[in-house]
């Protein structure tokens, strides 16, 4: 009797560990089972099956996923959405633990006992069947095996990785409920949201009570501000409260994912994001069951206490009707209009009419374009019938600089790339413009999520030869670049890789920085945002890897802003400096 008592108790305080704190003073959570229509960005593109959502305790707008559906639902976004068709995933249950498990052998172990999902290696368990390196930030998606697309080729013998550490998300911790019940293993759905789609995918998924919906601002919003078919669905539902378990999971979600994902927390002194919340008095509108308390502190901690120019708020909850915000912007964004103003005060002295992208004065060939755009994929370069047909991106100036400069006869000596004004963008762009000026390009990176290291080079076929050469680039040239406190982002990395590579002139003022990658991010009851991600971009020197937060100083300074532009007295100063 005293050793069935004793299984009895034992057994009871295993049931009690398996529970997750949430739940653990409570009797056996009720489960309700509901299925949802899934969009992908618009609504003319959707699953052909309903997805199932569960919801626990009567909360009807704090949504789970079953581990096994989840699973499901990654293959499909993989190889159908992404055109990954190398990716598979397997289910394996044993006991309190489910493990999701790669074609590549990495895993993810969801912990029901301990509460907690632990990465065997969360870079590699994330990233492309396809992917040269554990951190592969050109996004081409017909690469194949050997690391050739049409356009790009990645060198392989010349790209290498330091993997990070075995990563443990403690949801435990951070009072975040897993479930396991009647042989199902339950995880909030936003949790799996946040790291195995938000991350690899950079694109989020939002419930509003009457679908999931893959997308975010740029598909509910045009380029005018105004809601597309996709937004209006969005929001067509009524404003109301969260419910208590809503307001708590994404307080406790939001740390979470910033306490990972944000780069910048050791440059903000960030130990972690509670205490900031609390330090600030943003603890108690975040936990508030009004969306809008929420929201307004969320617009407020990114706009004027991360102020790193890559964090914005993109959109409010659909629980909401509005929120009142200020019409300026933090410091660093006041900063940056600011110089904005002036530069395209300056410009217009020259150019009334805009810069063109490409532009011949004497010896000097001039490309001007302010972001780095990659719009299209390598094909549609091939397929056009003459350089006055190519896509209008970044690529295609590129192609038609790259013919006007090596085209025979020409009297190009120097070429100077012109990023004053370049804000940022693609990292594919950036790619091929490092590529075309140093004849590979090679993109170091840190995630300072989980310490790994990855040098990834590539070269580019820009002369739509099919062939990886020097034809492909102005190497040969005498090579300058503009860069002004307005080069950010890409626009900071390109000239940091160009300084480092000292092939390169940089002419102007410091760049003005932006080392990580914009990370697009929701939150648990549907507000759209972006922060600096956890991916840091770097240079490689002496084998080390060094952060370009900070900008780029020129190696020529130019004081007068309309000397930026007046290409003729440019042309005559670069002249003379060889």
């Amino acid at each position: 009797m005293k050793k069935l008592l004793a299984i009895l108790i034992a057994a009871l305080i295993l049931c009690q560990a398996l529970a997750p704190a949430a739940f653990a003073d409570s009797e056996t959570p009720s489960v309700e089972k509901k299925e949802y229509t899934v969009y992908f960005g618009d609504l003319d593109t959707y699953l052909e099956e309903d997805y199932p959502l569960y919801f626990v305790n009567g909360a009807q707008d704090m949504p789970y996923t079953e581990l096994s559906d989840f699973a499901h639902l990654l293959i499909i976004m993989n190889q159908e959405y992404l055109g990954d068709e190398g990716y598979s995933l397997r289910c394996i249950r044993k006991g309190s633990v489910f493990r999701f498990k790669r074609e590549n052998g990495y895993t993810a172990d969801f912990d029901f006992q301990n509460g907690t999902i632990v990465f065997s290696d969360y870079d590699a368990f994330i990233h492309g069947s396809t992917d040269s390196t554990l951190i592969d930030l050109v996004s081409e998606s017909d690469f194949d095996a050997e690391g050739t697309s049409q356009l790009y080729r990645r060198n392989l013998s010349a790209s290498f990785d330091r993997y990070g550490d075995v990563i443990t998300l403690d949801l435990n911790a951070y009072h975040i409920p897993m479930l396991w019940q009647d042989g199902k293993y339950y995880v909030p759905f936003q949790t799996l949201n946040d790291f195995l789609i938000s991350v690899p995918m950079n694109e989020s998924f939002v419930f509003n009570g009457r679908a999931l919906m893959l997308g975010g601002d740029r598909y509910f919003f045009d380029a005018d501000g105004e809601r597309t078919a996709m937004g209006d669905y969005y929001y067509d539902v009524p404003s109301r409260q969260r419910s208590e378990a809503l307001a708590e999971y994404s307080y406790d979600e939001l740390c979470l994912l910033l306490d990972s994902i944000y780069g910048l927390k050791e440059t903000h002194d960030i130990t972690n994001f509670s205490q900031l919340f609390w330090q600030i008095g943003f603890d108690e509108p975040l936990l508030s069951r009004d969306p809008e308390d929420a929201d307004t502190a969320l617009y407020h901690l990114i706009s004027y206490y991360l102020d790193d120019l890559h964090s914005c708020f993109n959109g409010i909850s659909c629980l909401c009707e509005g929120i009142d915000v200020p019409e300026l912007g933090g410091a660093a964004d006041r900063k940056y209009d600011d110089h904005l103003l002036d530069y395209e005060a300056a410009r217009s002295l020259y150019y009334p009419d805009g810069v063109p992208g490409y532009e011949e004065v004497g010896n000097t060939a001039y490309v001007t374009f302010d972001s780095f755009d990659s719009d299209y994929y390598s094909a549609a370069f091939y397929a056009a019938a003459s350089m006055e047909d190519l896509p209008d991106d970044t690529v295609g100036l590129l192609i038609y600089a790259n013919s006007r400069i090596n085209r025979e006869d020409s009297p190009i000596e120097n070429v100077v790339l012109d990023l004053s004004v370049n804000g940022g963008g693609a990292v594919d762009a950036a790619a091929a413009v490092l590529a075309w000026y140093l004849g590979e390009a090679s993109f170091s990176v840190k995630n300072t999520f989980t310490g790994a290291l990855s040098n990834s080079v590539y070269q580019v076929d820009l002369n739509l030869d099919h062939e990886f050469d020097d034809l492909d680039t102005v190497r040969g040239k005498h090579l300058y670049c503009l860069i002004s406190p307005l080069s950010f982002s890409c626009g900071n990395l390109v000239p940091a890789a160009l300084k480092s590579s000292q092939r390169v002139t940089l002419l102007g003022k410091t760049s003005g920085g932006g080392s990580c990658t914009v990370q697009p991010l929701t939150t648990a009851y549907g507000t759209m945002f972006q922060i600096s991600g956890s991916y840091r971009m770097s240079f490689l020197k002496n084998g080390s890897f060094y952060d370009i937060d900070q900008g780029v100083e020129p190696d020529c300074y130019i004081d007068d802003l309309a000397s930026y532009y007046d290409r003729q007295a440019l042309t005559d100063y670069i002249n003379e400096l060889f």
